[in-house]
Formats: structure tokens, C-alpha cells, sequence
């Protein structure tokens, strides 16, 4: 079988297409047949070295796909071959293995599909997992009604506006571009930003009379990270869950205190809060699954790129170009 496989970190170009044994199950294990694997802003940390949780060089890059099973230990009774199942490496040993067209991993590390799951989307699901989280378990208790989603046309930003318009908060994308901005519109957001040529601020008094958003969920941090608390209605909150601009200056907390008086609050989130709860993983996915079968939450597909046109793929992510979900084939 075919992997992609990272001896040193770099840039893409450090990725390799490598032949290895297509893996036998023992006891417990299953083997997966891959036929749609995601592109996730972690396998970019992973590559070039950044991620704080990186597996053992070499690795198979990768964290989720979705396929079915192609073999089965003796100990495995609840899969058969040929069920539909989706693999996500927050439940491996180590974060990778997905870049692959054949996966072993234990029976109750996999997620069974329902018969007729468009895979494809199904591949997409770590994004909805963390989106799912950031709405549900991040928030823990608070209460909003609004949310500004930074960076809503990537992969967790459209999961993040569809899951909230399904549960019925008012929500504003931000984004940068006419046609990025149209993109998350038809994601199911009521309003989208330009942080381009918009001035952020204004146009949420705008969109709030005044009164600003009950939720920030942002990924960028960075220097300008204080800049979100002036959007914050009274009592709202700020979740920072990615670093795209690098660790939030501290500068930011005298905004967050000139806000003081509206007893506005901060939370720093991580999915890798639940590396030792996997029910609360898969709370998210038992949660997410039936949506996606119903077809209330709808993957946005960029482009498929063939597995072996990895470094192509790892180049397209990190442009900037893609909206929503970036996949491999085998």
C-alpha cells in the first residue's frame, strides 16, 4: 500500500510517497480501506515541526478519513467487513496515521457509519467535532444568542456557522473577499465581513444595534488579538482556539479590562482538553453523525487531490485559497 510519510520537517517537500505492507489485524484490530482522507491545518504543525503533540519521526501524517473495513481480528464482533466507518487519530496512540490507503487501529477507536454515508462528507467530521465542541463544551453553561466565527470559510469555521444556525444563534462570519465572504453567506451565516475593506467594529454595531456579540470564537490570536473584546456584549466571552497569527500578545489585557465594567471573559480552548475522555469525543460524534445522515449539516468540498499529489495538497491549504474542506483520495 501506499503512505505518506515525514522523516524530517519542512515544507512540503519534505513529504514522501512511500510503498509499506498493507497491515493485518490482530485480537481487537480492524484494518481500514481509505477512500476519502482530510487535510487538516494540524498535519501542517506536524510538518513543519510546530505541533506540540508530534508523533515519533518517521510518521504517516494524518487524522481523519473515512472508508471501510477490509479485514477484522478475531476478538472483533460489533464490525464486519465492508461496514462504513470513520477514523479519527484523537482516538490513536499517536496523531497520525490517516495519510494512508490502508489504516489498522483497535475496533473501538473507529466510528461505525450508517449504510449509504456519503463518506466523502463523512471524512470532514474532526472539523464538526471540534466546532461541535467550541459551541458546546467550551462554552460549558454560558448562555449567548450571537457569535463572530474568525475565519469562517475554513473547515471548523463553516462547521462552526452551520451547527450554530442549526441551533439557532444569530451568526456573523467574518472573512476576507467578496467571494469568501458570499461562501459563508451560503454556509448559513446572517451576516459575513469583510476584514479586509470593513472596519470589524462598526459593522457589528451594525449588526447588533450596538449592542455587540455574545460569542467570539477566534483561531488567529496574535498581536490584535485584544481587539475582540470591544465587539462583546456585556457578559460575553472570547475563545481563542488557534494560534494562525501566533500566542496572543499580552497586550491584550488592558482591552479586556477597559471592558471590566461588562464583566466580559476569556477561555483559551484545546480538543486535546478530552485526550484521556473518550466519551466526551464521541459525544460529539453521536451527536453529529445523524445530522450528517439527515443532511442537516452539509461538508462544503473544496477539491479532491489524489494522495500521491500530497505536497500539491499541503501547498493549496496553506495558500489560503481553500473554502471549507480539503480531501485526498487514494
Amino acid at each position: 500500500m501506499k503512505v505518506v510519510q515525514l522523516s524530517q520537517t519542512g515544507g512540503p517537500e519534505v513529504l514522501d510517497y512511500v510503498e509499506r505492507p498493507i497491515p493485518e489485524p490482530d485480537g481487537t484490530d480492524v484494518v481500514v480501506r481509505a477512500e476519502a482522507i482530510g487535510v487538516s491545518m494540524p498535519e501542517m504543525l506536524v510538518r513543519n515541526g510546530s505541533y506540540a503533540w508530534m508523533p515519533p519521526l518517521p510518521a504517516v501524517l494524518g487524522i481523519e478519513m473515512a472508508g471501510r473495513i477490509s479485514a477484522v481480528g478475531s476478538g472483533v464482533r460489533h464490525l464486519t467487513v465492508g461496514d462504513a466507518v470513520f477514523v479519527s487519530a484523537r482516538e490513536l496512540p499517536v496523531r497520525g496515521g490517516c495519510y494512508a490507503e490502508y489504516l489498522k487501529a483497535d475496533a473501538a477507536a473507529v466510528y461505525l457509519l450508517p449504510e449509504g454515508t456519503d463518506l466523502d462528507a463523512a471524512a470532514c467530521l474532526s472539523n464538526y467535532q471540534v466546532a461541535w465542541h467550541l459551541l458546546n463544551s467550551a462554552t460549558k453553561g454560558f448562555q449567548f444568542d450571537s457569535v463572530l466565527v474568525w475565519a469562517a470559510a475554513g473547515g471548523v469555521g463553516t462547521a462552526v456557522v452551520q451547527l450554530a444556525r442549526l441551533a439557532g444563534k444569530k451568526v456573523i462570519g467574518l472573512a476576507s473577499g467578496t467571494d469568501r465572504c458570499d461562501f459563508v453567506l451560503a454556509q448559513g451565516a446572517h451576516a459575513c465581513i469583510d476584514y479586509k475593506t470593513q472596519d470589524i467594529g462598526q459593522a457589528v454595531d451594525d449588526l447588533t444595534a450596538g449592542r455587540g456579540v455574545d460569542l467570539i470564537l477566534d483561531c488567529v490570536g496574535g498581536p490584535r488579538f485584544g481587539r475582540n473584546f470591544a465587539w462583546l456584549a456585556p457578559l460575553g466571552m472570547v475563545i481563542n482556539y488557534g494560534l494562525l497569527e501566533g500566542s496572543p500578545d499580552a497586550a491584550f489585557a488592558p482591552a479586556m479590562l477597559a471592558r471590566f465594567g461588562d464583566s466580559v471573559g476569556l477561555r483559551y480552548f484545546s480538543m486535546h482538553t478530552f485526550d484521556n475522555q473518550p466519551a466526551q469525543r464521541r459525544a460529539a460524534m453521536d451527536a453529529l453523525v445523524p445530522l450528517l445522515v439527515k443532511g442537516l449539516i452539509k461538508p462544503p468540498i473544496f477539491d479532491k487531490i489524489p494522495l500521491r499529489e500530497v505536497r500539491r495538497a499541503h501547498a493549496l491549504f496553506e495558500s489560503g485559497k481553500v473554502l471549507g474542506k480539503l480531501l485526498m483520495t487514494p
